[in-house]
């Protein structure tokens, strides 16, 4: 299975892209796994919110293809606990061919991203900049990673 992390727009602080980098080249070892960064719009501010995110939403579509399994990372999702998103994980690996995760833009994804998703995941009921998600989210795909293999990265 592969697995693919769809992000809105460039990763810029320095920090969060080392730490995004590492986390994506350890995952590597387990998965093969790859981020596919969508530019940001241009003159955003000629455009309300929801244009916003109808653009980004086209964007978004045109990466996936029908047989893909789309998770939005979103704060109405299911929030799962480490050890959960791993047995998650593990069994999304055994039925899907290829796993989009997707981190919209600032105002979120638009009803059509909704209608093509299979399921929704939240990672806190803390709000956290798209950058920061980036980062929080690789290390705990990397966390799963281990936790299927018996690893000793997480303690619980």
């Amino acid at each position: 299975m592969k697995t693919l992390l769809i992000l809105v727009g460039k990763t810029t602080d320095k920090h969060f892209q080392a730490g995004i980098s590492d986390y994506v080249g350890r995952i590597g070892h387990y998965m093969p796994f790859e981020l596919v960064t969508i530019p940001e719009l241009k003159n955003t501010k000629s455009l309300t919110e929801e244009q916003q995110k109808a653009a980004e939403g086209e964007l978004i579509l045109k990466q996936l293809q029908p047989s893909d399994t789309v998770v939005l990372l979103d704060e109405h999702g299911r929030q799962l606990r480490s050890l959960e998103f791993a047995r998650w994980l593990e069994q999304k690996r055994s039925t899907a061919r290829r796993l989009v995760f997707v981190i919209g833009g600032p105002y979120g994804f638009s009803k059509e991203v909704y209608e093509r998703a299979n399921e929704l995941l939240s990672l806190s009921l803390m709000t956290f900049s798209h950058q920061m998600i980036r980062l929080v989210f690789t290390e705990q795909v990397y966390r799963a990673c281990t936790i299927i293999k018996g690893e000793p990265y997480h303690h619980e």
